[in-house]
């Protein structure tokens, strides 16, 4: 697990195990974001085991697939829903970690300021400067 820090209260990485569960919650991680719809690769554990995992870790576990059919206003909410109603830091996680961050930055669009939205995302090894224009618009 190559997990990377965007802020105080969020984190995402690549594709994780029922077993990194431990490791998140030992971490201090309180809720978990699944942005991978199951299927996308064979080798790819189902979502429902991470969700059962996540359970009997205590963790607060959240589908919010990113697929093929793109980004829409529901999915940012969803996102933004879950930042906001958790009471501690939250991890996300799809194949790479990119559409974690895209819903995450775009969750914060009029939240925070578009440039500290892609400089934070910029310091964890993404590259949201193509969003610009959205995030300065919210």
């Amino acid at each position: 697990m190559d997990l990377k820090r965007i802020n105080d209260h969020v984190s995402v990485s690549g594709q994780i195990s029922p077993e990194d569960v431990a490791t998140l919650k030992s971490l201090g991680f309180v809720a978990i974001v699944n942005n991978r719809p199951d299927g996308e690769s064979p080798d790819q554990p189902a979502g429902e085991e991470i969700e059962a995992a996540a359970k009997a870790a205590g963790l607060a576990y959240h589908a919010i697939p990113l697929g093929r059919e793109g980004v829409n206003a529901e999915l940012v909410e969803k996102t933004k829903a879950v930042i906001e109603g958790s009471d501690g830091p939250v991890f996300c996680f799809c194949r790479s970690g990119t559409r974690s961050t895209t819903l995450w930055a775009l969750s914060q669009a009029g939240e925070m300021d578009a440039s500290e939205i892609i400089s934070q995302a910029a310091e964890a090894g993404y590259d949201m400067s193509h969003l610009a224009g959205i995030l300065s618009r919210s």
